[in-house]
């Protein structure tokens, strides 16, 4: 009986060492969730895998190409991923389980990471399509992202505020940002709507093309929606053919993760992205908004406490 009992025992701690071992060997994976490979969020999570690679012993990231903001916080709902890029009123929506918005219920076990860079809503139009205000989109052919994307959500809020409903429209896409770029270069679109850093590459691409346009978004309009989107400014010389100054809105992107991932992981993840933003802004110059004293600002979700651990020790949060 004691030899039986000493070889259940046995078998026991085996089973333990097995399932400890396929816990650790399952925190070396880190599934980075991005967006199109033609916007900013893909070159960043690209950058950040390296970054995981090198800094983050036994660390087995990969990168996946994403529809962007809705898509990677159900799939980390889903427990598909470890860390992802999001727009912060997707993020919002989401913790709120806003069906409209591709939410079929609150998504409970987001936990944030901290806030990199603001999208800003860039509205570019053809030359020759004759758009030079929201108003002169009447009637007229307009991408608006991914279906219940985080660019289309910000489509429907400018629009929305500026008294434009998708019905007013000539016609509609819901296509990715290389694609919609594509459609206008074969003048099978007049315009494009997407929620990115500040010199995206597929409106670069765009302006190598074709003459454009880069739309204003009125600082009425922008209060008249409200938080999370703020004023902000497309500086002159972003885009080629951009002379002036543009003022548009902008909504906060932030890193985030899922609830059961663990405190050491999330803990190395934030630390290795937030000590290296210089190789963040060598992928994108987008990355030169990423500030510590701001990573916590507007958080819509409950930080990881992995995340906590981090912003302490930085004295972000007391």
């Amino acid at each position: 009986m004691a030899k039986r009992t000493g070889k259940l025992c046995a078998l026991a701690a085996a089973a333990a060492m097995a399932m400890s071992a396929a816990s650790a060997k399952a925190d070396d994976f880190i599934n980075v969730l991005t967006g199109g490979t033609s916007g900013v969020y893909y070159p960043l999570g690209v950058a950040l895998s390296k970054l995981y690679t090198d800094k983050i012993k036994g660390a087995r990231p990969s990168v996946q190409a994403t529809k962007a903001s809705v898509e990677n916080l159900n799939l980390l709902q889903q427990g598909k991923g470890e860390i992802a890029f999001t727009l912060g009123d997707s993020l919002a929506l989401a913790w709120a389980g806003d069906a409209d918005a591709g939410f079929k219920s609150k998504l409970d076990k987001l936990r944030g990471v901290g806030a990199i860079y603001p999208n800003y809503v860039q509205i570019v139009a053809s030359k020759e399509s004759g758009i030079r205000t929201l108003a002169d989109l009447k009637g007229k052919r307009l991408s608006v992202g991914a279906p219940k994307s985080g660019t289309e959500i910000n489509a429907r809020a400018i629009l929305g505020a500026a008294g434009l409903a998708y019905k007013d429209l000539g016609k509609i896409e819901y296509l990715p940002f290389a694609e919609s770029v594509d459609l206008m270069k074969n003048r099978q679109l007049d315009a494009t709507l997407q929620s990115a850093g500040l010199g995206v590459a597929s409106i670069r691409d765009l302006s190598t093309s074709v003459e454009i346009v880069v739309v204003e978004i009125p600082a009425a309009i922008v209060d008249k929606i409200g938080a999370p989107y703020v004023k902000a400014t497309i500086p002159a010389k972003t885009y080629g053919g951009q002379d002036a100054d543009v003022a548009t809105a902008a909504v906060i992107n932030y890193l985030v993760t899922r609830a059961d991932a663990s405190d050491e992981l999330v803990y190395q993840m934030t630390k290795t992205a937030y000590d290296n933003v210089p190789d963040l802004v060598a992928a994108h110059q987008a990355a030169r908004a990423i500030k510590a004293e701001t990573a916590l600002d507007g958080m819509p979700v409950p930080l990881h406490s992995g995340a906590q651990k981090y912003w302490k020790e930085k004295g972000v949060l007391k």
